[in-house]
C-alpha cells in the first residue's frame, strides 16, 4: 500500500484524527485533491457501500443533510453519484472527502464484520495491529 492508500484507510478506521486527514487533504493540489476523492469512490465501492449507508455517513461526516454531496449520496445509484461528488466544485471538495471518509469507515466496518471476523489478508485491517503491534505495552 502506499502512503495515500495508507493515510484514507487509517482515517476511515479513526487511526488517525479526521481533522488531521482534513488539514492533509486542504493542502492537497487540485489535481491531487481529484485523485484522492475518486480513489476514495473507488475503495467505497470496493468495500461494497449502499445508498443506504448514506445517512449514517452524512452523520458520521458533521455535515448537513442539505450540503450538495449529502443530497447526491443520498439520491440515485450510487456510481453515478459518486461520479458527481467526485466531480464537485473546488469549494465542495472537503466536504466531499468527510463524506467519502465516513462512507468508506461505513461500508469497511459492515464488510469486516462479515467478511473478516475470523481474520482476512487485506492489508488496510492490519493498519492498527501494524501500528501497535503490542496493544497491551508490555
Amino acid at each position: 500500500m502506499n502512503e495515500r492508500e495508507v493515510i484514507l484507510n487509517e482515517l476511515a478506521q479513526g487511526l488517525r484524527p479526521l481533522p488531521l486527514g482534513v488539514a492533509w487533504f486542504a493542502g492537497l493540489s487540485a489535481d491531487e485533491q481529484f485523485e484522492v476523492l475518486r480513489d476514495l469512490a473507488g475503495y467505497c465501492l470496493q468495500a461494497r457501500a449502499t445508498r443506504e449507508d448514506g445517512e449514517e455517513s452524512v452523520d458520521r461526516a458533521g455535515i448537513r443533510p442539505t450540503h450538495t454531496p449529502a443530497v447526491l449520496l443520498t439520491r440515485g445509484r450510487l456510481p453515478e453519484q459518486l461520479t458527481k461528488i467526485v466531480n464537485l466544485p473546488q469549494d465542495e471538495r472537503v466536504k466531499a472527502f468527510r463524506l467519502l471518509i465516513a462512507l468508506l469507515a461505513v461500508a469497511d466496518e459492515r464488510r469486516r464484520a462479515r467478511y473478516c471476523t475470523e481474520g482476512c489478508s487485506h492489508a488496510w485491517h492490519a493498519l492498527g495491529a501494524a501500528a501497535n503491534p503490542d496493544p497491551g505495552g508490555a
